[in-house]
């Protein structure tokens, strides 16, 4: 098993910038793929990006296509999702994920397994 904790939410203004952390441990992080999902207040959780285990490969939601950079540091077994241009409708709870899976990288919530408590960013316009 592996836990996830994030952390790096708070409250921004429009067109600003966040960057979130996603600290892993137990289980090598290596052997995950790693996701970002968000959940706004009365919508259903959606997926925003997900990366592979060496880290060389990305795949975004095209609501965040261009704004957003996912990458991760195997060697501190942390990912981080750097937000840039912020708006309004990227207000939500964001929670990382992780699933074992090889190559492949997952857009579906059901297909990642293990999930952290997710951390709230705000962006007022």
């Amino acid at each position: 098993q592996v836990q996830l904790v994030e952390s790096g939410g708070g409250l921004v203004q429009a067109v600003g910038s966040l960057r979130l952390s996603c600290a892993a441990s137990g289980r090598t992080f290596t052997s995950y793929t790693m996701a970002w999902l968000r959940q706004a207040p009365g919508k259903e959780r959606e997926f925003v990006a997900t990366i592979s285990r060496d880290g060389l490969s990305t795949v975004y939601a095209d609501s965040v296509k261009g704004r957003f950079t996912l990458s991760r540091d195997n060697a501190k077994n942390t990912m981080y999702l750097q937000m840039n241009s912020l708006k309004p409708g990227d207000t939500a709870v964001y929670y990382c994920a992780a699933g074992a899976y090889g190559s492949i990288l997952p857009r579906k919530i059901s297909q990642y397994d293990y999930w952290g408590q997710g951390t709230q960013v705000t962006v007022s316009s």
